[in-house]
């Protein structure tokens, strides 16, 4: 008789990740979620001094509820209602409260199988986490001689 044996993930695999599990320090996760609301999108100045476009998604499961920013292109893929495919997500504090993204090593894509059971609660973007400083090393400064 074979016994299924559960691993745990290789390095650099992503991890199938129930919303309310989602902390600061996600990385590489999978979530599968429903689209609840979309805000319009805003111009935000970028580091280089272009401008960038961002848009948030409000995203549920059954087991809570999160912010997703949407980048660029990503704005208007998405819609109210739609399930969507987080593939190797991450999440990142604004302004302290956490938002799950999908960077250029993630993927965004509206699901095939559909979610009919969400929960609004917790919202996990509610809560305020302290946000460490940067740490910004170089720059000028005596060093000494």
């Amino acid at each position: 008789m074979e016994e299924s044996v559960v691993s745990a993930p290789e390095e650099g695999q992503s991890v199938e990740t129930k919303i309310k599990d989602l902390n600061p320090q996600s990385k590489r996760v999978d979530v599968l979620a429903k689209c609840l609301d979309v805000s319009e999108p805003k111009d935000i100045p970028g580091r280089f001094g272009n401008t960038r476009r961002v848009a948030e998604a409000t995203l549920a499961d059954e087991s809570g509820s999160i912010v997703m920013s949407l980048w660029d292109d990503q704005i208007g893929t998405i819609a109210k209602e739609d399930t969507l495919a987080v593939k190797n997500g991450y999440v990142s504090l604004v302004r302290g409260h956490m938002r799950l993204n999908v960077g250029k090593y993630g993927q965004l894509s509206k699901a095939e199988k559909t979610l009919d059971t969400t929960a609004n609660e917790p919202n996990m973007s509610e809560k305020e986490y302290e946000q460490e400083r940067r740490q910004y090393s170089g720059g000028g400064g005596d060093r000494g001689g």
